[in-house]
């Protein structure tokens, strides 16, 4: 019963820290099915939608809502900006210079964040307080409620976007073929800004969440979680958006699993060997089809 019990907690606090990173590989995955890039700059910009909302609930004494919603918003903008002055000059450019553009924007980032907020890690402040719930036996507490709450809103809301709106069916016909759906009339410029706005803002609120279930923030704290991230991402099948939840929230759990039942100094080369073994048996993920390209 004690090993039961032990796996059903792991299992809680695994789609807990599995939502986070679901969060995050939605970005990476709708922003690679439009113009193929993977942006491993995603990891900063979550990096600073952390830092803007604990300045919200530090600087501004905003509630955690609020401070959540400003930070999303000014976090997706920075996406377009990043996008508007790094990628788009690159847009038909050989695919390296894109990518190797994108790693050169994560260390701007990551640095420009140092010199202003210094490296020092800073505490984010208890916005739930001691909130659990013990349901049956199983203690959930109150930023985990916060978290699975949040990420169920912005997933809903996210596939009502692109299942049920104009904008959402544009999105689709340009991730399926830019060029003809530019004659068809979508404006591509501007699908591709409004993709980088809304997965700048999910992994913006990624940020938040994190600092508010760890407490702790730093300017480095994008590298490993944006790497897990676009592990997901592969693993659910990269440009496909329910492979990107799966992929997180199955990463999430066995992360958990192997903390709680093995030894945490193994969680992070779990996640890599997930990616490996992927890459080996299926490299179009669970929800991806091999395509054989015709020469």
């Amino acid at each position: 019963m004690d090993f039961f019990h032990q796996l059903i907690q792991q299992l809680i606090n695994g789609v807990s820290l599995g939502s986070i990173y679901a969060l995050i590989a939605l970005g990476y995955t709708m922003i690679y099915g439009i113009i193929k890039l993977i942006n491993f700059a995603h990891g900063d910009i979550y990096m600073v939608g952390a830092y803007l909302g604990f300045f919200g609930v530090t600087a501004a004494g905003l509630p955690i809502l609020p401070a959540l919603l400003i930070s999303m918003v000014v976090t997706g903008c920075l996406g377009m900006v990043v996008e508007k002055l790094a990628y788009k000059p690159l847009r038909h450019a050989p695919r390296i210079s894109i990518l190797i553009t994108a790693i050169g924007v994560s260390f701007f980032l990551e640095y420009t964040g140092m010199y202003f907020v210094t490296p020092t890690p800073r505490t984010f402040p208890d916005v739930i307080g001691n909130i659990s719930f013990n349901v049956a036996g199983f203690i959930i507490n109150g930023q985990q409620v916060l978290i699975f709450a949040i990420t169920i809103i912005l997933m809903a809301l996210l596939t009502y976007i692109v299942q049920k709106t104009k904008l959402g069916k544009a999105m689709r016909a340009a991730s399926f073929d830019t060029e003809t759906a530019q004659l068809m009339g979508v404006d591509s410029d501007r699908i591709i800004s409004v993709t980088f706005f809304i997965g700048s803002s999910l992994a913006a609120a990624a940020g938040v969440l994190v600092g508010v279930y760890y407490n702790t923030i730093d300017p480095l704290m994008g590298i490993m979680p944006g790497l897990k991230a676009f592990v997901a991402a592969v693993l659910g099948g990269i440009g496909i958006l329910p492979g990107a939840v799966v992929g997180g929230i199955i990463l999430g759990v066995i992360e958990a699993l192997v903390a709680g039942f093995l030894s945490s100094t193994f969680r992070d080369a779990a996640a890599f060997a997930i990616l490996i073994l992927v890459l080996l048996v299926k490299p179009s993920g669970l929800f991806g089809k091999n395509t054989n390209e015709k020469v």
